[in-house]
C-alpha cells in the first residue's frame, strides 16, 4: 500500500516550519527520520494534508555545550549520538541506550527530537530524557516553550506538544556519576517488554545521593519511580536497600497486557529488574 495524497513542504528555518504547521491548522505531520511515520502513511494510518519536511534545517542538527548543560537538536539520529565524544563524556547514558534502538538503519535515519514526539511508551530515548531529568524546547507561534520530559506525555503515544509547535532541542542540565540500564525484549531489535534505568552519585564513603530511576514499558508513558528513588538516598545500596526500592516501584507501574506481554508479567518483571539494574549501578564505575 502507498501512502494517500498529501502537500509537501520542505523548509531552511524554523520560522518557515512553524508557518507551514500552523496554516495547516492540526492537518501537517513533521518528516525527521520519518522511521515511525513512512510506515504508518504507507499503511494509511495517518493521512495528512501535508508534510512538513525538516532535514534541511541545519541548526536542528547541532550538539551544543554551555558549562553543566548538553543541548542536543532534534534532527541528531542515533548514529550521531551513539559516536559521539561530547555525548560519550557527558551523557553515557545516552551513547549506551541508544544501541539499543532498532537496527543499524534504523539509527542512521531516527532522530532525537522524533522519539520524544513519538512517544512510545517502551522507547528507549523517553526513557533516558526522563530519568536524566531533560527538557523539550519547541518553537511555535507565540514563541519558544520549554516543557520537562517528566510532563510532555498526556499518554501514549500523545504529548502536550501544539499542532503548530516543533521540537527543535533538549536539554540536559547535568551529568550523573553513574548509571544502569537493563531491559527485556521476547528477541532482538524488537519493542522492550520493561525497561529500566538509574542514575545517580556516589560520596567517597560509599554513600548514594541523586538517584533516579525510570521504568519503561509499564505505564501509558514511562515513569519515575519516585519513592523506590528516594529510599536510597543516603544509603549503600545494600542488600535491604534494593528490596525496598524494589517493592517501591510497584506502585507507580500501571502495566497494559498486549501481544508481547500481559500485565501480570510487566508487574512480575518491575522489581526483578529494578533489583537487577540497582545492583549493576551498585558496581558501577564513574
Amino acid at each position: 500500500m502507498k501512502p494517500a495524497r498529501f502537500a509537501y513542504h520542505r523548509p531552511t528555518t524554523v520560522a518557515d516550519a512553524v508557518a507551514h504547521l500552523r496554516d495547516h491548522a492540526g492537518g501537517a505531520r513533521v518528516l525527521a527520520g520519518g522511521q515511525s511515520l513512512v510506515p504508518m502513511l504507507n499503511m494509511r494510518l495517518w493521512r495528512p494534508d501535508a508534510l512538513i519536511d525538516i532535514n534541511e534545517i541545519d541548526e536542528l542538527d547541532d550538539i551544543r555545550v554551555d558549562g553543566e548543560r548538553t543541548e542536543i537538536g532534534a534532527l541528531v539520529r542515533y548514529s550521531t549520538v551513539e559516536r559521539s565524544a561530547v555525548v560519550a563524556e557527558r551523557l553515557p547514558l545516552l551513547s549506551r541506550i541508544v544501541t539499543h534502538i532498532g537496527d543499524r538503519q534504523v539509527r542512521n535515519r531516527g532522530t532525537v527530537g522524533g522519539s520524544l514526539v513519538q512517544g512510545d511508551p517502551t522507547g528507549e530515548m523517553p526513557l533516558a530524557c526522563l530519568v536524566l531529568g531533560a527538557t523539550v524546547v519547541a518553537v511555535g507561534p507565540g514563541g519558544v516553550r520549554r516543557i520537562p520530559v517528566g510532563e510532555l506525555y498526556e499518554g501514549s503515544y500523545a504529548t502536550v506538544l501544539q499542532p503548530d509547535e516543533l521540537v527543535v532541542a533538549v536539554e540536559f542540565p547535568g551529568r550523573p556519576q553513574h548509571f544502569a540500564f537493563r531491559q527485556y525484549c521476547r528477541k532482538h531489535n524488537d519493542f522492550a517488554v520493561v525497561s529500566v534505568v538509574a542514575t545517580g552519585d556516589r560520596d567517597d564513603d560509599g554513600t548514594w545521593r541523586n538517584v533516579r530511576i525510570a521504568l519503561g514499558g509499564v505505564a501509558d508513558s514511562p515513569v519515575l519511580a519516585t519513592a523506590a528513588a528516594a529510599a536510597l538516598e543516603g544509603t549503600p545500596l545494600d542488600d535491604a536497600d534494593l528490596d525496598a526500592a524494589a517493592a517501591a516501584a510497584s506502585d507507580v507501574i500501571d502495566p497494559p497486557s498486549d501481544v508481547r506481554a500481559s500485565a501480570a508479567y510487566r508487574r512480575h518483571l518491575t522489581p526483578v529488574y529494578l533489583r537487577r539494574v540497582l545492583t549493576d549501578l551498585r558496581a558501577s564505575r564513574p
